[in-house]
């Protein structure tokens, strides 16, 4: 039964190729463009109602760690409001003897009553909780650097697009970037993760994988309109269309063999064992991978696709084709009356006009 499923994947992907089947993607551009712009809205009402969950890398706090078997969130919520402390409090479970509890900068009086509140609670000892605190300085000054990392990357990325395939393909691929980003973060918003360097890494992961399918799709795409314009047989938008077919499966595989083992790590490591870090990494991986796979396909080629139709060469290329559709059929119609003419002529032949032989001596 897999082989037979694996043999009529390889089938669909064959004639997909070969262009005998074919999935209008760019012809229903509309669609896809709306369904991202319903994405994108949710996202970023998210954004503004709920807003992202910084951790204090990022905003500055303290952090508390208490290892105690049977801990629960509820005792560490009623230990930090037993010491006074207002604000956001984040109070996390971390595998089965952990708890977290981040809060925003405190004094040393507060910091010192928040640990004793906790000790009492759980009952360990106070010099077995592990502390951190973190100055709102530094924390902005890791937010500054995250951003300009992210600025100086797609600035990068676009030169070397524009240098390696065109510009437009360059602008197309960085639109489908910030669409892949900016649903993510909604996405990590809605859930109510908290943000952390592990989630940044994630973010800089999702923008390599959505422009490597991008590229790879944008590179079929140029193979099959280097000489379109020359040689007039199709359009740009229809030779795009098969460049994503061609590459389908390969895009499928790619995404389905990534996200098995990060779904593996989010669900198994980070949801059974409670490892925070994965959970920070793997969501935004998780997450990236899928929509890095659905704007290579349904986004960046289509745009690709309505940029290059605007230009009057290809305006042009468009008309000829349009001709070239109505004149097949003229063709055989004098192909046929041609025929049909030359047949009754044949029948109303006469002996004289039939070729004369030579006789044998």
């Amino acid at each position: 039964m897999a082989n037979f499923k694996i043999s009529n994947l390889n089938g669909i992907g064959g004639r997909l190729y070969r262009g005998e089947s074919s999935i209008d993607f760019i012809g229903k551009r509309r669609r896809w463009y709306a369904l991202s712009g319903l994405l994108i809205i949710v996202s970023a009402l998210t954004l503004f109602t709920q807003g992202l969950k910084l951790g204090i890398e990022f905003k500055g706090g303290s952090s508390f760690t208490v290892t105690k078997s049977g801990a629960t969130v509820a005792q560490a919520e009623e230990a930090v409001k037993a010491a006074g402390v207002t604000g956001q409090t984040i109070v996390q479970l971390i595998g089965n003897d952990k708890i977290r509890v981040q809060t925003d900068s405190l004094t040393n009086a507060q910091s010192n009553a928040v640990q004793d509140q906790l000790a009492a609670k759980f009952s360990v000892a106070v010099e077995s909780i592990d502390t951190q605190s973190i100055g709102p300085s530094w924390g902005k000054e890791i937010t500054r650097k995250a951003i300009y990392g992210l600025i100086g990357f797609l600035l990068v990325v676009m030169l070397y697009l524009a240098m390696a395939f065109e510009p437009k393909m360059a602008f197309s691929a960085i639109v489908a970037v910030i669409h892949d980003v900016f649903i993510t973060v909604g996405i990590y918003a809605l859930v109510g993760f908290e943000v952390t360097p592990a989630t940044i890494i994630g973010f800089l992961t999702i923008l390599g994988y959505s422009l490597y399918d991008t590229v790879v799709v944008f590179d079929k795409v140029r193979e099959n309109t280097k000489s379109i314009a020359i040689t007039g047989k199709t359009t740009y938008s229809k030779a795009a269309n098969l460049a994503i077919n061609q590459t389908l499966v390969r895009s499928f595989n790619t995404s389905l063999t990534a996200l098995i083992p990060v779904g593996s790590i989010l669900f198994v490591g980070a949801g059974l064992l409670g490892a925070g870090t994965l959970k920070d990494l793997s969501l935004a991986l998780f997450i990236g991978l899928a929509t890095g796979t659905y704007s290579s396909i349904f986004i960046a080629t289509p745009i690709l696709a309505g940029l290059r139709e605007r230009e009057t060469s290809m305006q042009a290329l468009a008309k000829r084709v349009a001709a070239r559709g109505d004149r097949p059929n003229e063709i055989s119609t004098q192909s046929t009356n041609t025929s049909s003419t030359s047949v009754s002529e044949f029948l109303n032949r006469g002996p004289r006009n039939q070729p004369k032989r030579k006789r044998r001596r």
